[in-house]
């Protein structure tokens, strides 16, 4: 009688707080309700870091922008609208129909105010992990996005990026 080696699927561990994919959707949730609890509900996390982007990086067309915070480019043009709605931003009109963004004040204003909640999340985020380890947990972050970034539908490009492909 001929004996199989391959593994039926009841054999592998298929325990969710092993799989990575699993523990990174976890730790995304967590940190979206914190954000709230922290930050308040008048942005959400990608538009803070949409705010945030443009605060570092004054005048960045809607693409670059997508780029630089991994997202898809339509995404990106509904967040701009919808901050510029409320204020915090303006889109000027450039050639071949792109846009360039810049913080209004009011947008500023609320970066501001955000700072001490943002603050308060990434010391929260990490507590109790001792000082080691969290910078562990950053460095490992880092290096998974790195590695695994071209897998995302929107990969992040940073300027390094761009200065090589020129």
């Amino acid at each position: 009688m001929a004996t199989s080696t391959e593994t039926s699927p009841s054999a592998i561990s298929i325990d969710l707080y092993n799989q990575p994919g699993h523990l990174i959707r976890r730790a995304h949730q967590i940190s979206v309700s914190m954000f709230h609890d922290l930050v308040g509900r008048e942005v959400t996390p990608v538009q803070y870091a949409v705010l945030r982007m443009l605060q570092e990086l004054p005048g960045l067309d809607q693409v670059t922008l997508a780029q630089r915070v991994g997202l898809d480019t339509s995404t990106t043009a509904d967040i701009a609208v919808r901050l510029e709605a409320k204020g915090w931003i303006v889109r000027e009109l450039l050639p071949r129909r792109q846009r360039r963004l810049l913080l209004t004040p009011a947008g500023q204003e609320l970066l501001d105010q955000l700072i001490p909640g943002v603050s308060a999340l990434n010391h929260e985020l990490l507590d109790g992990m001792g000082e080691e380890d969290a910078q562990d947990l950053l460095r490992l972050l880092r290096k998974f996005v790195h590695l695994n970034n071209d897998q995302s539908r929107a990969p992040l490009r940073s300027a390094s990026d761009e200065a090589k492909a020129q």
